[in-house]
């Protein structure tokens, strides 16, 4: 009888020993068990969040006037992820940032046999994803075209970009300046997101639930090691020297946005954060999100990594 309630309970216990000893990604967890996003905001860290970024005068009046978005899920307990954003469902133009739609339609084409996966695609989707070439992005867009990306991200399974729920993630253009536009329905935006949407890229991303567990393996060894050190890398080199960072940003004129999966030894430091920023100094801005992020999140060995008014 023992031995046949053990073999009984045996997923279950597989499973959650997986998904809570597991120190790598991406986490193992049935897609029955995956928690909508939206229904993880954690009123502790949502408050914790707006108060940090509003004993900012300059950061406040961003919010306020929908200049600035921000994205946070605390990993630190994979199985009770905790969820806060300000200005989450507002769609901005994010540059660069919604490559990653393009690397998860590329995924997805691949796996369905749409797509081969030859030398030069796996070059192309790593040269979009680490350096944000936008050769290599215009390429791999003409590959799969405006359809077949819209069609992924407004799957059921993924709701990456929902019409009727605030927009999402977009790739309406390529990354030159020749080729027709395919707008998003909402804004009429070329290259857009929301943090919402993108946390929820990441989300999905890091329990393996893009595409399959397989191809989100191979999405997050594209995303790793980013070569571009600038915005959160710049705050994460200096913070988390040794932390695994999965991310993309983009920029274009006074448009900012950044995104990121960090996966750190203490496990304290395991989150996803995402901002956008309309604003001059807003590279700047971004860099300083992830010590918002920190403070939000009570990393115990949260640091400051500039002499701004950061929480006064």
């Amino acid at each position: 009888m023992r031995v046949l309630i053990l073999l009984m309970l045996c997923p279950f216990l597989l499973t959650n020993s997986a998904l809570f000893g597991q120190e790598s990604l991406p986490l193992v967890l049935p897609l029955n068990r995956l928690t909508p996003l939206k229904n993880l905001v954690d009123g502790d860290l949502q408050t914790k969040l707006q108060q940090i970024v509003e004993a900012n005068p300059g950061w406040k009046k961003l919010v306020a006037n929908k200049k600035l978005a921000i994205g946070l899920v605390d990993l630190k307990d994979p199985g009770k992820p905790r969820f806060a954003r300000l200005n989450g469902n507002e769609m901005m133009y994010a540059a660069s940032l919604p490559k990653i739609a393009i690397l998860l339609a590329s995924m997805d084409a691949i796996d369905k046999g749409e797509l081969k996966e030859d030398e030069e695609v796996i070059n192309d989707m790593n040269r979009m994803i680490s350096f944000s070439d936008n050769y290599a992005s215009t390429r791999m867009i003409d590959r799969l075209g405006y359809r077949k990306i819209e069609n992924v991200l407004t799957d059921p399974h993924y709701r990456l970009y929902d019409q009727n729920d605030h927009g999402g993630l977009w790739v309406g253009k390529r990354y030159a300046a020749a080729g027709p536009r395919h707008p998003d329905p909402i804004k009429g935006l070329s290259h857009a997101a929301t943090v919402s949407q993108v946390c929820r890229f990441y989300y999905m991303l890091a329990m393996g639930q893009l595409v399959n567990r397989k191809r989100s393996q191979q999405m997050l060894e594209i995303m790793d090691n980013p070569a571009l050190h600038h915005k959160f890398v710049n705050t994460l080199d200096r913070l988390a020297p040794h932390a695994q960072i999965y991310r993309k940003s983009g920029s274009w004129k006074i448009y900012h946005a950044d995104s990121a999966l960090v996966w750190d030894e203490n496990p304290d430091r395991r989150y996803i954060l995402v901002a956008l920023a309309e604003a001059e100094d807003g590279e700047q801005i971004i860099r300083e999100m992830v010590n918002v992020a920190e403070k939000a999140l009570a990393i115990k060995d949260y640091t400051t990594a500039s002499s701004s008014d950061l929480g006064k």
